[in-house]
């Protein structure tokens, strides 16, 4: 990128894959601010400043941006690490908490990247890594709003690269599949307490039963496996627009671009054992 000492702003810095990211970045040789709500755990890290960050306040994301740039200059590298899953049904999913996932996964890292671009477009250099999902490709039942925030970060990120590219920066989305933290552990609770009782009760059994059981474990990705790919987006000369992580990712997305949806509607019942409900009668046919 440039021969002066690079500085990095990572999100979600405490711990699982942002925490690895900050390591490997700091073993790369870049300045390294970690970025989290709670920054003991960041201040743990060898060699990475921690900075304060809760993406719900616009006011703790222009500080945290104000930090780094006062101590070290415009920022280099943003990675927006930071997320989690609102699992629940549609219908179940309280809209506070549907806007807070929003909140989080976009509209809190759309901010940051707001702040940082002024000092990356003087310094007519940069780097955007947003860590979305395979979830960004395609939708299932019971994620709807988890993958509507993937689905928003990858649009965000195709329309900033035809953007700001014209001034020296340069945007990749990470798209990882599944990774073992205690995300899915997370998402699971955020499941039960949405859609664990009730109509989808059933679903809800189902998808939980999936997760806990040893098919998910063998397809997972480390931490390190995806941490590295992270910072090979964010560090290549050359980056690509997405890069995929995890067995099988490139079938299950080739798979949602070229099935029928209904077909593919199916595949996603069979992987996650979803049975219908029970019905007393049999539903009527609409003829339009």
């Amino acid at each position: 990128m440039t021969n002066h000492t690079i500085t990095a702003l990572v999100t979600g810095a405490s711990s699982g894959i942002g925490a690895r990211v900050c390591e490997l970045l700091v073993a790369e040789g870049v300045q390294v601010f970690g970025a989290a709500r709670r920054t003991g755990a960041v201040a743990t890290i060898d060699g990475v400043v921690p900075v304060r960050l809760d993406l719900e306040d616009p006011q703790s994301i222009r500080a945290a941006i104000r930090t780094v740039t006062d101590e070290a200059g415009p920022i280099d590298i943003l990675v927006n690490c930071a997320g989690y899953g609102e699992f629940g049904t549609i219908e179940e999913t309280g809209i506070d908490d549907a806007k807070r996932q929003l909140d989080v996964n976009v509209f809190g890292a759309m901010q940051l990247i707001q702040e940082a671009l002024p000092g990356m477009r003087s310094a007519r250099n940069g780097r955007i890594v947003n860590v979305s999902s395979l979830a960004g490709e395609f939708s299932s039942p019971l994620g709807g709003w988890y993958h509507a925030s993937k689905f928003a970060l990858e649009a965000l990120s195709d329309a900033l690269r035809g953007e700001v590219g014209q001034f020296g920066i340069d945007v990749a989305i990470v798209q990882p599949s599944y990774v073992a933290t205690d995300w899915h552990d997370v998402a699971m609770e955020r499941l039960a307490e949405a859609s664990g009782a009730g109509p989808y009760a059933h679903m809800a059994s189902a998808m939980r039963t999936y997760f806990a059981s040893g098919r998910v474990a063998k397809q997972m990705s480390t931490v390190d496996e995806v941490a590295r790919v992270i910072v090979k987006a964010a560090t290549d000369t050359k980056p690509k627009t997405r890069y995929r992580v995890g067995k099988g990712a490139n079938v299950a997305v080739a798979m949602a671009k070229f099935l029928p949806d209904r077909a593919f509607d199916k595949l996603t019942a069979m992987q996650f054992g979803y049975k219908p409900a029970p019905q007393a009668n049999e539903p009527s046919t609409l003829l339009v």
